[in-house]
């Protein structure tokens, strides 16, 4: 039987809003705050929260008049319950309740993270044993799939995550934020003369980027001082080898380890080009399918979040009306609702 799911995503500084048809996406509106988060340099959770509550019913309308689709005909309604910006997280929750309770249809609760993995299934099928590398502003991941919606962290980011550090050194270097983008694109014109050091380069499949942060702040501090100014093309393209490498190196060992068929990559970091061509290059070498996700679905968007609610719409998978939005959700937990 035919099913329409509604989705809603505002766990950061996107508010968004998607309706899916079975497998066929109607609408995928999103409304970005990053002008004005841009100001300060990083994402301001009041602000954000703020511009949610501005924004969460236009996007809501226009995402039911592109898709032609009535509020009534809706068969359930998807929300991000997080992990995010606990703020700007219970701005969509109470809007997804709202309809839950006005239409008397099931709210499905999405992790964030499952649907940035899950984004990948509009450009191809996941195929298990799978490694989800996910790697955005807030996490840095390594997530083994034996089955759909079945999560197991191999490893994590012991304090930053790799976009946050993306966005720290494009501030030392005076390159506007988000800070991936205009690192990616000076890396394209600079070389690698700066030496790095390579935090947590053992065996494991943990993380660390502060170190690396500050290293490279120190560095930038110390040439200044010296009135000898950072090459800012060769330290992009110096730091960025770096923090990529220290990825690809660690997913090809889980790869070939945990015998995986396939492996994709998830969240904003996954729209770099040199993490895309290495992972690309790597899983070629060892034999194993890739996915990369779409770019428009690199970033945040409810388009994603549509897709894991309509998957757990079919388990029935549905959350009491007295849920609350968590901002430290595992995505291991994501049938844990209490």
């Amino acid at each position: 039987m035919s099913k329409i799911i509604l989705a809603i995503e505002s766990s950061c500084d996107e508010t968004a809003c998607a309706i899916i048809k079975d497998d066929k996406l109607l609408s995928n509106i999103v409304s970005t705050q990053i002008e004005v988060h841009a100001k300060y340099g990083g994402v301001m959770p009041e602000i954000a929260s703020r511009l949610h509550a501005e924004n969460i019913g236009i996007v809501i309308k226009e995402a039911l008049h592109k898709a032609n689709v009535s509020l009534n005909e809706v068969d359930g309604f998807a929300i991000t319950r997080g992990p995010g910006l606990i703020g700007a997280l219970h701005v969509g929750m109470q809007a997804a309740k709202t309809l839950s309770l006005l239409y008397k249809k099931p709210l499905i609760p999405v992790h964030h993270l499952a649907g940035h993995i899950y984004a990948n299934n509009f450009v191809g099928k996941l195929q298990f044993p799978l490694l989800a590398i996910v790697v955005s502003g807030g996490n840095t991941e390594f997530v083994i799939m034996e089955k759909d919606l079945d999560f197991k962290i191999i490893g994590r980011t012991k304090d930053d995550a790799v976009g946050e550090c993306f966005d720290k050194v494009a501030r030392v270097l005076g390159l506007p934020y988000p800070g991936g983008i205009p690192i990616d694109k000076n890396a394209k014109l600079g070389k690698h003369i700066y030496h790095l050091p390579t935090p947590l380069h053992d065996d494991s499949f943990d993380f660390s980027y502060s170190g690396l942060k500050t290293n490279v702040i120190n560095l930038v501090h110390k040439h200044e001082q010296n009135n000898d100014p950072i090459n800012i093309n060769d330290m992009c393209k110096s730091f960025q080898d770096t923090a990529i490498d220290m990825i690809v190196e660690k997913a090809r060992k889980a790869a070939l380890k945990y015998h995986v068929k396939q492996i994709v990559l998830a969240g904003g970091v996954s729209a770099n080009s040199y993490l895309r061509e290495q992972m690309i290059n790597t899983a070629k070498k060892i034999k194993v399918d890739i996915i990369v996700p779409p770019m428009w679905c690199c970033t945040d968007n409810a388009a994603m979040i549509a897709m894991v609610g309509s998957m757990l719409y079919d388990r029935h998978v549905f959350a009491p009306l007295d849920i609350s939005v968590d901002p430290n959700w595992e995505i291991e937990d994501y049938l844990k609702f209490n």
